[in-house]
Protein backbone atom coordinates (compact mmCIF):
# COMPACT_ATOMS: atom_id res chain seq x y z
CA UNK A 1 0.00 0.00 0.00
CA UNK A 2 1.61 2.97 -1.21
CA UNK A 3 0.32 6.80 -0.14
CA UNK A 4 1.23 9.95 -1.79
CA UNK A 5 3.17 12.60 0.11
CA UNK A 6 3.63 15.20 -1.67
CA UNK A 7 5.04 17.48 1.06
CA UNK A 8 7.59 14.92 1.72
CA UNK A 9 11.07 15.25 0.08
CA UNK A 10 12.66 12.56 1.39
CA UNK A 11 10.13 9.98 0.57
CA UNK A 12 11.38 7.56 -1.95
CA UNK A 13 14.54 8.34 -0.92
CA UNK A 14 16.77 5.99 0.37
CA UNK A 15 19.94 6.63 3.01
CA UNK A 16 22.65 5.76 -0.20
CA UNK A 17 21.02 8.14 -2.49
CA UNK A 18 20.93 11.32 0.02
CA UNK A 19 24.09 10.41 0.94
CA UNK A 20 25.74 9.97 -2.54
CA UNK A 21 24.18 13.15 -2.74
CA UNK A 22 25.33 14.87 0.09
CA UNK A 23 29.10 13.70 -0.84
CA UNK A 24 28.89 14.90 -4.61
CA UNK A 25 28.00 18.42 -3.40
CA UNK A 26 29.80 18.98 -0.33
CA UNK A 27 32.62 16.28 -0.43
CA UNK A 28 33.94 13.95 2.47
CA UNK A 29 35.67 16.79 4.16
CA UNK A 30 32.84 19.64 4.68
CA UNK A 31 30.63 17.08 5.30
CA UNK A 32 32.45 15.81 8.14
CA UNK A 33 32.87 19.42 9.07
CA UNK A 34 28.86 20.20 8.79
CA UNK A 35 27.50 16.83 11.01
CA UNK A 36 31.16 15.98 13.07
CA UNK A 37 30.44 12.39 12.30
CA UNK A 38 34.03 10.66 12.16
CA UNK A 39 33.03 8.35 9.64
CA UNK A 40 33.11 10.70 7.12
CA UNK A 41 36.81 12.06 8.03
CA UNK A 42 38.49 8.38 9.04
CA UNK A 43 38.41 6.61 5.66
CA UNK A 44 35.20 7.59 4.59
CA UNK A 45 33.36 5.68 1.81
CA UNK A 46 29.21 5.43 1.27
CA UNK A 47 29.37 1.89 3.19
CA UNK A 48 30.60 3.26 6.18
CA UNK A 49 28.89 6.56 6.16
CA UNK A 50 25.34 4.08 6.33
CA UNK A 51 26.85 1.84 8.70
CA UNK A 52 27.14 4.53 11.09
CA UNK A 53 24.46 6.68 10.60
CA UNK A 54 22.26 3.22 10.18
CA UNK A 55 22.91 2.78 14.09
CA UNK A 56 23.04 6.13 15.00
CA UNK A 57 19.29 8.16 15.30
CA UNK A 58 21.13 11.36 15.67
CA UNK A 59 23.05 10.63 12.71
CA UNK A 60 19.91 9.87 10.49
CA UNK A 61 18.89 12.75 11.50
CA UNK A 62 21.34 14.83 10.43
CA UNK A 63 21.64 13.79 7.32
CA UNK A 64 17.89 14.10 6.24
CA UNK A 65 17.94 17.65 7.35
CA UNK A 66 20.74 18.29 5.50
CA UNK A 67 19.54 16.89 2.50
CA UNK A 68 16.32 18.74 2.93
CA UNK A 69 17.90 21.69 3.31
CA UNK A 70 19.93 21.17 0.32
CA UNK A 71 16.82 20.52 -1.40
CA UNK A 72 15.71 24.22 -0.44
CA UNK A 73 18.67 25.96 -2.35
Amino acid sequence: MTTDQPNNPTHGVTLEMMLTHLVNIYGWDELSDMTKIKAFAVNPSIKSGLNFIRKTPWGKKKIEDLYRDCLKK
